[in-house]
């Protein structure tokens, strides 16, 4: 099947901003992993760690940022998936990913607000 131009400016821009993403996942992986690392042989609790992070704009704008990079970054991946292995073609695979995308800033959101 024959990608129309919109159709080839659209994955360009998809491909795009998914290196983008990975590029700022990665850092913050590495936060994350060793904020944890840190936190669990520091012998810190649940508790105790939501009481430190607790109206920590910082902590709040890094997992912000995780957050928004891992729901464009996983639907765009998912989406790809569905193309190749499902063969799902057409605007409906593209309103799936942006659904998932939505529901995964969504919950993210709501579990940065929760940390902060």
């Amino acid at each position: 099947m024959k990608l129309g131009v919109r159709d080839g400016r659209l994955e360009v821009w998809l491909f795009i901003v998914q290196r983008l993403t990975a590029m700022v996942l990665g850092p913050l992986v590495i936060v994350h992993l060793a904020t944890m690392i840190y936190a669990i042989q520091g012998g810190l609790s649940a508790v105790e760690i939501m009481g430190r992070t607790q109206g920590s704009l910082v902590w709040g704008l890094v997992y912000g940022l995780f957050v928004t990079a891992a729901a464009f970054h996983g639907a765009i991946g998912l989406r790809q998936i569905a193309r190749e292995a499902l063969q799902w073609r057409g605007m409906t695979v593209n309103v799936a990913a942006l659904i998932f995308c939505l529901g995964i800033l969504c919950l993210g959101y709501q579990a940065v607000w929760a940390l902060v």
